[in-house]
């Protein structure tokens, strides 16, 4: 009877899509320029229930910056960064 190898390959996915919703701004943590998404559409964006984006935004894991008609943006990039460091359940 021959040896068999089983072999089990795991992947993820991340799909992003880039809607009239985002605009590129400075990112002052990031130091570089990278697209930036105001806060009442991060939720849609990352599934997040509203306290659970607060807990990341006081724990400094997200970048925010002020736009200049006073709306709070997020990082894509440090969105991004956060998400695939959660543990799905």
């Amino acid at each position: 009877m021959a040896k068999q190898t089983k072999i089990t390959i795991e992947t993820d996915s991340l799909l992003i899509l880039q809607g009239r919703n985002s605009r590129r701004a400075w990112c002052s943590l990031c130091e570089a320029e990278g697209e930036m998404i105001a806060l009442e559409n991060a939720g849609v964006i990352s599934n997040l229930d509203r306290p659970a984006l607060e807990e990341w935004l006081n724990s400094g894991n997200l970048h925010r910056s002020q736009a200049a008609d006073g709306s709070v943006l997020i990082c894509l990039n440090s969105l991004l960064a956060r998400v695939q460091n959660t543990k799905i359940s």
